[in-house]
């Protein structure tokens, strides 16, 4: 049938931000059909790692969006830029087959386990006060192997940005240096290939794998915890890297002295780089984070429902981005924008809040803006107007008075304002009390609303 028609391939990707748009990435644009033959339509894809996100995890996707949009039997074949005319037998295999590029993520012979993401770059990682070490290590690892730190160990709770930093030091290390072999995998699964070599009598195969890289890069390493004879194998294995001036890169769920059950000669190597832990991102940046997320998603986000989802939710990121997800899906379900009506159901509210449930800032926010007729929209804009500034100021003295969140945690919220506007809003409220018995009453009048919904 010769070239792809221009708008067929629009109609398809529209089809797919209709049926998949937890899927859909801004960079879907960039993918190129190139022709329609013997029943297989091929799509050109020049960076590598979204060639393989692309062949590993959406085949099965856009398949059916073509086939949907053309009311045909048609294949989908993925193709790099290396040789767009050569002859792929399909979905490629976990360390890229099919493609020129000596870079190896993850592991030989499993598909997707350890699948790098497009979307963990540096370039979508939000800077923080809780991460700022760690982002800085992880982007000087990447540009200097075994120069600034080594090993390079970074530690947090669950979902807190430890596989998206380890991602993108192989990403930005491998368009720096086409030459750089490296292996990313996770600390199960090298203890399961370690278990099996030495059961088949492979021993020198594993060895090899694990120790004749440039980088080596495991995630979930406090899994090691217990495991003596995967822990004899990982101190020669990190011994011979960093002896021969390569570079090993860590994360985990603890510090190296909070691992529990790990041999001390293991500590005290995983000590001897730079070790970076990972708070939970202040209010501020779980913001950004929510914009960043919906950016990729070429999914516009208001910034009232960035500070109400925010606000909801501080657990992690992958909390976060699962808003994101299901505010897309209502939102192409429903036919609407993702507006505040529609954060607070992908949230859970939907109504006053519930008895025993921790007072948030939103909750602050829907009382005082329900009581005084403004939009919370308002409330977080830069106006200074008497109608405006009074129920800000009243949000901020209620936020500081009922929950425990800090005062640079109140004023981003409210339009990203500095800590000292926070401690003015309080000083202002108190004043205005004594001074004004309306005011007073106003504000002991919201307040009782807002705690009669929290008894």
């Amino acid at each position: 049938m010769g070239r792809a028609d221009p708008r067929v391939w629009e109609a398809i990707l529209a089809h797919l931000r209709q049926a998949y748009p937890g899927m859909c990435r801004r960079w879907f644009d960039d993918i190129e059909p190139l022709d329609l033959a013997g029943g297989t339509l091929r799509l050109l894809v020049r960076e590598p790692v979204q060639l393989r996100y692309l062949r590993q995890r959406c085949q099965k996707q856009f398949t059916e969006a073509v086939q949907a949009v053309m009311q045909l039997l048609i294949a989908v074949r993925f193709v790099g830029e290396a040789d767009p005319g050569h002859d792929h037998d399909g979905p490629a295999s976990g360390n890229g087959a099919g493609s020129t590029d000596p870079v190896e993520f993850g592991v030989a012979g499993q598909a997707d386990d350890m699948l790098i993401s497009p979307d963990h770059s540096f370039e979508n990682f939000v800077v923080g006060p809780g991460n700022r070490l760690a982002h800085a290590g992880a982007v000087a690892v990447a540009r200097k192997p075994a120069c600034a730190y080594n090993p390079f160990f970074v530690h947090s709770g669950v979902g807190l940005g430890k596989t998206h930093l380890l991602q993108a030091i192989c990403q930005d290390a491998a368009r720096a240096n086409s030459d750089i072999r490296m292996y990313y995998t996770s600390c199960n699964s090298f203890m399961t290939q370690y278990h099996e070599a030495v059961q088949a009598g492979q021993m020198r195969s594993f060895r090899h794998r694990f120790r004749h890289v440039d980088m080596l890069l495991v995630d979930d390493i406090h899994d090691l915890s217990h495991r003596n004879r995967s822990q004899e194998e990982f101190f020669h294995t990190f011994n011979s890297l960093t002896q021969a001036g390569k570079q090993v890169v860590l994360s985990s769920d603890a510090a190296p002295n909070e691992i529990p059950a790990l041999e001390e000669r293991l500590t005290s190597r995983f000590n001897c780089g730079l070790v970076a832990g990972i708070e939970k991102p202040d209010f501020e940046t779980r913001v950004e984070i929510l914009k960043a997320k919906a950016a990729l998603r070429s999914a516009p986000l208001p910034d009232d429902v960035a500070s109400y989802v925010a606000a909801k939710l501080d657990n992690n990121i992958r909390e976060l981005e699962g808003a994101i997800t299901k505010m897309q899906s209502l939102a192409a379900l429903n036919g609407t924008p993702m507006d505040l009506d529609l954060a607070k159901l992908a949230v859970g509210e939907d109504g006053p809040s519930n008895p025993g449930h921790q007072m948030t800032i939103q909750d602050i926010a829907d009382t005082v803006t329900g009581y005084y007729a403004v939009r919370l929209s308002d409330l977080l804009s830069k106006r200074r107007q008497k109608s405006i500034a009074l129920p800000r100021q009243v949000c901020m003295w209620l936020a500081r008075r009922h929950t425990r969140y800090s005062l640079e945690e109140i004023g981003g919220y409210f339009g990203g304002r500095d800590h000292t506007t926070v401690m003015h809003a309080v000083t202002a409220v108190n004043q205005k009390r004594q001074k004004d018995a309306t005011i007073d009453q106003d504000v002991a009048t919201v307040e009782q609303r807002l705690l009669n919904g929290h008894s």
